[in-house]
């Protein structure tokens, strides 16, 4: 194996491994256990404190005696209002060893409590994945559009939709044909995001998507695309998550053996 070989491997295994602790995480999305739809009725959860409605002014916890939230470091207690959350916006106000997600996805108001000791984070121990290979690496171009294209794709959650501002779309070659696949803006700035399902989703891989980061492209537009660091989403590892489906057009009909196959907590 050549130097460039060895790094290509110890790169991957790199990205692996940091991925697995993220997912692990004590608050992260193992860690949830239950997904709460809020309306305008106070509702109270097993596992957080408080009655929890939402409305025009937007999400509101009433706290009994004796139940707390730390809100930005700030203990709070009676009624607490955290304003209007804006879309696929998350705040985290801490509850003992627990957070209480407040968010809004597809236009509604949420939470979804994390606790460390949940079974399915307290049990992971690593997604399965194909060992990484460099024939899934290839080298495309970012085409961005004349302004950015509202794109509506389905949920995790059924009836939930999602609408995102596509910037563009990537174009490379794959086992000699070529593929064209919208892409979304990634978590950093100037980075950009895929979500996509192929001939392996449903059989090794899971079968709603499939994530691929990408990193900001160059000043001619070229981009690799890495399908090694192809990552499940939170929802391949539990329902109660609202992940976004991929768009129809980024349905790729080849199988890419490639990245993280179906978790353990799935088979």
């Amino acid at each position: 194996m050549t130097v460039t070989a060895d790094t290509f491997v110890q790169d991957w295994e790199d990205w692996y491994a940091k991925h697995q602790r993220v997912l692990g995480d004590p608050h992260g999305f193992l860690a949830i256990t239950s997904l709460n739809w809020l309306d305008e009725n106070p509702q109270r959860f097993p596992d957080a404190p408080g009655a929890w409605s939402t409305g025009p002014n937007g999400v509101v916890v009433e706290l009994d005696p004796g139940e707390e939230l730390v809100v930005d470091g700030e203990p709070v207690t009676g009624r607490h209002s955290f304003g209007v959350i804006a879309e696929r916006a998350s705040l985290y106000p801490k509850s003992g060893d627990a957070v209480i997600e407040v968010a809004k996805r597809g236009g509604n108001d949420i939470i979804r409590p994390r606790h460390p000791e949940n079974p399915l984070r307290a049990n992971f121990d690593g997604t399965p994945a194909y060992a990484p290979d460099p024939r899934w690496v290839a080298t495309g171009v970012y085409v961005p559009f004349d302004e950015p294209r509202p794109t509506t794709v389905g949920a995790a959650v059924e009836g939930l939709q999602h609408v995102y501002d596509a910037p563009g779309e990537l174009r490379f070659t794959l086992e000699d044909r070529e593929f064209t696949l919208t892409a979304f803006n990634g978590h950093q700035p100037g980075t950009l995001s895929v979500l996509f399902t192929d001939a392996t989703s449903g059989v090794t891989t899971y079968a709603a998507n499939r994530s691929l980061s990408v990193d900001a492209p160059a000043e001619d537009g070229s981009v690799t695309v890495d399908f090694n660091r192809a990552a499940n989403l939170p929802c391949a590892y539990t329902d109660l998550a609202t992940c976004p489906l991929p768009p129809a057009e980024n349905r790729l009909p080849i199988a890419i053996e490639a990245g993280e196959k179906i978790p353990t907590e799935r088979l």
